[in-house]
């Protein structure tokens, strides 16, 4: 049996990806620091068949129980905060995540001839003067705000993964994520999506940022550990980044009337300033993962948003069921 390493496995993307690996007969080695996951997402993962958890952070210096794991074949790195509330609460951190954190698994993979993928993100095209985002656009991003930390760590982090594969050091994959949603997403890890659902379902203020007519793409969290496997186990060179994304486009003002839809008691609608370097418009081209993965997604945002909306309702106690209250 092979041993995949999940570094981030118990945050949002990272918990589904090692329960997908280890439903498809894989040895999984969660590593988190556990400083933005959730408890509850690494407890649903304990009684996998084959499942290991190390509490570690990729910033030091990796444990023995990782660097002299048996037949370790792929190393995924989810690991880093994604939300701009989290990673911009501790920004030297965010930084080191990406940048030394990479360096140590990309060295770790060096070693043992393990293919390494990196979960980069579509921030790294800024704010976007270039619609829809192809992978050759270089971005539009600064270097200097408070998204830098996470932004241009992501882009050093793909010089470093790509400088590896150029050098022969390692077989690397790296995915450009859109952005994602679906169940055991953090309720306050401030992306739009848990924002909107968690307060209408618990009465709040509904804030949204800006005019709400900047957009974003959402792709269903099982679509994208769908896109993630099929890259790591694919036959390209490892050389070009790959988007993996739902290039169906939504104003966020489409979003929340969806939202509205499912949760009509809802409390009222509140504008604030948007933030500083937040993207207008967020779409991926995703034409390279259709026709070297041949992946695209399944889940509409029309199907995807309502499960997500009742899993919240539960986690955050709601008194009735989304259903119940669109009826």
């Amino acid at each position: 049996m092979d041993t995949i390493l999940v570094a981030g496995g118990a945050g949002f993307i990272g918990s589904h990806l090692c329960r997908a690996l280890s439903d498809a007969g894989h040895r999984v080695i969660c590593l988190d620091n556990l400083q933005t996951a959730r408890p509850s997402n690494l407890k649903l993962l304990e009684d996998l068949p084959n499942f290991t958890f190390v509490e570690a952070d990729i910033v030091n210096a990796l444990p023995a129980s990782v660097t002299d794991a048996p037949n370790l074949t792929r190393i995924y790195n989810c690991a880093c905060a994604a939300s701009p509330p989290q990673y911009q609460a501790d920004p030297e951190h965010t930084m080191l995540t990406n940048v030394v954190g990479t360096n140590h698994l990309l060295r770790l993979a060096e070693k043992t001839g393990a293919r390494f993928l990196l979960t980069s993100t579509s921030e790294v095209y800024g704010d976007p003067e270039v619609h829809p985002q192809v992978e050759g656009y270089r971005g539009w991003v600064s270097c200097t705000g408070p998204r830098a930390c996470y932004d241009e760590g992501k882009r050093a982090a793909e010089a470093m993964t790509f400088d590896f594969a150029r050098m022969s050091r390692a077989e690397v994959r790296v995915a450009r994520i859109f952005n994602t949603y679906g169940p055991h997403m953090h309720p306050d890890d401030g992306r739009v999506v848990s924002n909107l659902i968690c307060q209408a379902l618990t009465g709040r203020d509904i804030t949204v940022h800006g005019d709400g007519t900047q957009t974003r793409s959402f792709c269903y969290v099982s679509d994208m550990v769908r896109g993630l496997m099929a890259l790591m186990e694919s036959d390209i060179d490892g050389t070009e980044p790959v988007n993996i994304g739902n290039p169906d486009e939504f104003t966020i003002n489409e979003l929340l009337d969806m939202v509205l839809e499912l949760v009509p008691n809802a409390g009222k609608v509140v504008n604030t300033p948007l933030p500083q370097d937040d993207p207008r418009r967020r779409r991926p081209d995703i034409s390279r993962a259709r026709d070297v993965l041949d992946w695209s997604p399944r889940v509409p945002l029309s199907e995807g948003l309502p499960m997500t909306a009742e899993w919240f309702a539960e986690e955050v106690g709601a008194e009735m069921s989304v259903r119940e209250a669109a009826e």
